[in-house]
């Protein structure tokens, strides 16, 4: 699963046994080293669909780790693209990708929690890859109305989902074998570690999307494939902030 220039299993270890955060900035040095780091495959496909949703002037990568979704930002935003994470591990190697003078529209990098962002409605845009698994199920509505408050009226988030693996299959009993390995280190161990794959159901999150204030729609992401009864792999969640105010707003 890693590469050579990828992390050790002592330092994995490590990274398990302590807090989210902690265990984040341990992993920043090598995390695009890894298989947690969004695919390109990924990212082009979500560049490609929202560059139809556009124009967009500035946007924001909720979670953005080592800055993979500025990065999509920097490619649809014409005016700023600004990232925010927890870690400042994370944000540091984020810096680095993205030295001050590049090309492209502005970048700013913002350390703070999602479930509190310190935004007024200022984006028109807010995207994320591969962070929620870092809430727990009842932290949802919060984050995403955390999101509302502060996306302009008409402005959109969006995020890349995955068609659940069928059950039964390797990929199933993988992922359920890593949450309950997960539960157990919870139970067990503090600071907890929080990261789990199986929490983020399509249904639920629709509807906390909904109470938050978001209209919600789903767009195919065909280009990373079909699953055998011909629905695709992946979608593209695209919640909008429609109106002047609500639930979710500040």
């Amino acid at each position: 699963m890693f590469t050579k220039q990828g992390p050790t299993v002592r330092e994995l270890a490590v990274q398990a046994l302590s807090s989210t955060e902690r265990g984040y900035d341990l992993l920043a040095p090598k995390f695009d080293e890894t298989p947690y780091r969004t695919p390109d495959r990924v990212l082009d496909a979500v560049t490609r669909a929202v560059r139809e949703l556009g124009p967009f002037d500035a946007g924001l990568d909720v979670c953005c780790g080592t800055g993979a979704g500025v990065g999509v930002l920097r490619r649809l935003c014409r005016e700023r693209a600004v990232g925010v994470d927890f870690s400042a591990g994370m944000l540091a190697e984020a810096r680095g990708a993205f030295p001050p003078g590049s090309d492209g529209p502005a970048v700013h990098w913002v350390r703070a929690d999602a479930r509190s962002l310190p935004f007024a409605p200022a984006f028109d845009l807010a995207l994320s890859f591969g962070a929620f698994g870092h809430f727990l199920p009842a932290e949802r509505f919060g984050l995403f109305a955390e999101v509302y408050g502060s996306l302009r009226p008409g402005g959109q988030f969006v995020f890349p989902l995955g068609a659940p693996p069928p059950v039964g299959s390797r990929a199933y009993w993988s992922l359920f074998g890593f949450d309950a390995a997960m539960r157990v280190r919870n139970a067990m161990w503090r600071p907890r570690f929080v990261m789990y794959y199986r929490t983020f159901r399509l249904g639920d999150v629709l509807e906390d999307l909904t109470q938050a204030g978001f209209v919600v729609r789903l767009l195919p992401l065909t280009e990373l494939g079909l699953r055998p009864d011909g629905s695709p792999r992946a979608r593209l969640v695209v919640a909008t902030r429609e109106g002047q105010d609500g639930p979710g707003g500040s």
